[in-house]
């Protein structure tokens, strides 16, 4: 079952979301429009009545992000990054996690039923404050119009088909269908509108970081085209997408932005050269998640919820002792450390940065134990997804409880990614610099040794180091062609299934909407 601290910072995360999801089959509710309620049709669009309290409420949705089901478990439980074992009976939950992690998931799955719910959702809303009856002004249309856009991609990239409704369609209208190139042209047009009408913001100006930028936009479309050989079924991105990701990231170095050393002090809520994009929504979820429930700090003294572990497999990807993460143990940097009994201080409350394995201490440097009595040393090694004790699996911390166990500041999109997106863009083709120097660059930084040649295993791993658990591995893994691939605790039955590469359409959504098509293979 779900702890009761979980259910507490479930409740502040999803405080800040506003507006309520809404029916799979997009149903106009009376506070989304002004609706003339006389006509037969469900109402005449009239516009919204406030286009910047529209806006808001878009980035207020946005906030959603900050959650640890939905749109991030099916973004990293569903890979070689994360999973959920069931601990005697907590995070079971009938089966939720453990199939997601699986990859035997079904249409019913509540997390891809509300991530398709959200999203779409989302995309009316803002369809709403882009339609020309709003009166919006250019940068809220450009908001809208980034927000329309991320929400698109996402039902793109998980679905591969998007029902659209226009604004002034009524209840009674099934939404038209967009398949993956309809959306993905779609999305690009709208980011094309985002970036001429949105702001310039220069690097380190973190208050304006938490909208859309023209900075952000560029991220998004770079994300997007070099993703075009998937959506297009090509199974690579052409010349000119390639071409046009490279400038896209020079072009977002153009204002400041740029690679920063002292890498775990990048999700602080500091200003800093890294930080394109950011949401005030509650990191808690992304420390306490995998927490044991006697590692505590002085604004969480309940605990973690000792849930989210990962793979042996992903942390041996990185550089160090295969068997310890204490200081001194050969490690790149962005494995982080674990505080022993000689360093353990109110300056790290016993926590690690980053991958937490072997024996926990609190800060006074005294070693836990579980609530049983065992010590509290956590295991590489897990048994399975179910049969697990207390202290199975390595936990990840990146955002630091030392900096605020339930800050209002997850980073989205950073320029680390922006700078790998450049080097990938170039080892497949695209003119504009050197791949390897590039990764290089950025391994320097952290802390590890050069790489002689960069591979495709090279830059899917080098990502995976640089941006785990930042919700975009399950997208990476599909681009690379891995998704599919076997990793511990997978169902041998799913492994090579091409078809898991989309989740399903959602049983309710095919129920309400005679134009949708379930995917292949549900």
């Amino acid at each position: 079952m779900m702890k009761r601290n979980q259910l507490k910072l479930w409740l502040i995360s999803t405080f800040c979301v506003v507006f309520a999801i809404s029916c799979t089959d997009l149903e106009i509710e009376e506070t989304d429009s002004i609706i003339d309620e006389s006509t037969a049709t469900g109402g005449i669009f009239n516009g919204v009545e406030d286009p910047a309290a529209s806006v808001d409420n878009l980035f207020n949705g946005m906030n959603r992000l900050g959650d640890q089901a939905n749109f991030y478990a099916l973004q990293e439980v569903a890979t070689d990054e994360q999973l959920v074992p069931t601990r005697g009976t907590d995070w079971g939950d009938n089966g939720i996690w453990r199939t997601l992690h699986a990859h035997t998931w079904s249409p019913g799955h509540q997390y891809i039923l509300n991530v398709w719910n959200n999203w779409n959702q989302t995309i009316f809303l803002a369809s709403e404050v882009i339609d020309s009856r709003s009166s919006s002004s250019a940068e809220q249309v450009a908001q809208a119009s980034f927000v329309r856009a991320f929400g698109m991609w996402v039902i793109m990239d998980m679905y591969g088909q998007v029902p659209f409704r226009q604004p002034d369609e009524g209840p009674e209208v099934d939404p038209v269908i967009l398949s993956r190139t309809e959306a993905y042209d779609f999305i690009l047009n709208d980011l094309d509108v985002a970036i001429a009408g949105l702001p310039s913001v220069a690097a380190n100006d973190v208050a304006n970081q938490s909208r859309g930028t023209k900075a952000a936009a560029r991220f998004l479309k770079a994300r997007v085209l070099l993703n075009s050989g998937v959506y297009s079924g090509s199974g690579a991105p052409d010349a000119s997408a390639l071409n046009e990701v490279v400038s896209l990231v020079d072009a977002i170095a153009g204002e400041g932005y740029a690679l920063q050393d002292g890498y775990f002090d990048i999700f602080k809520e500091d200003a800093d050269s890294e930080t394109i994009f950011w949401l005030p929504t509650s990191v808690g979820n992304r420390i306490w998640n995998g927490a044991h429930y006697n590692t505590v700090a002085p604004d969480n003294t309940g605990g973690g919820w000792n849930g989210f572990s990962t793979l042996a497999e992903f942390y041996d990807m990185f550089e160090g002792n295969p068997t310890t993460n204490n200081v001194g143990d050969g490690q790149e940097e962005r494995r982080g450390w674990v505080p022993d009994a000689s360093n353990a201080d109110e300056t790290n409350l016993g926590f690690a940065y980053g991958f937490f394995i072997g024996q926990a201490y609190d800060a006074e440097g005294n070693a836990l134990s579980d609530r049983p009595g065992n010590p509290l040393v956590f295991t590489k090694e897990l048994p399975g997804l179910v049969g697990n004790n207390e202290r199975t699996g390595v936990r990840i911390i990146k955002y630091h409880p030392v900096n605020g166990s339930f800050t209002n500041h997850e980073i989205i999109f950073r320029y680390a990614d922006a700078h790998l997106m450049k080097a990938e863009a170039i080892m497949r083709g695209a003119g504009g610099g050197d791949a390897t120097a590039l990764v290089n660059e950025l391994r320097a930084l952290r802390g590890a040794t050069p790489l002689g040649s960069v591979t495709e295993a090279d830059m899917l791993a080098e990502r995976g180091r640089e941006l785990y658990v930042e919700a975009i591995r399950r997208t990476d893994m599909i681009r690379f062609g891995q998704f599919t691939r076997d990793w511990e605790f997978k169902n041998p039955e799913s492994v090579g299934d091409v078809n898991k590469n989309l989740f399903p359409i959602p049983t309710n959504a095919l129920l309400s909407n005679p134009n949708l098509v379930q995917n292949p293979g549900y």
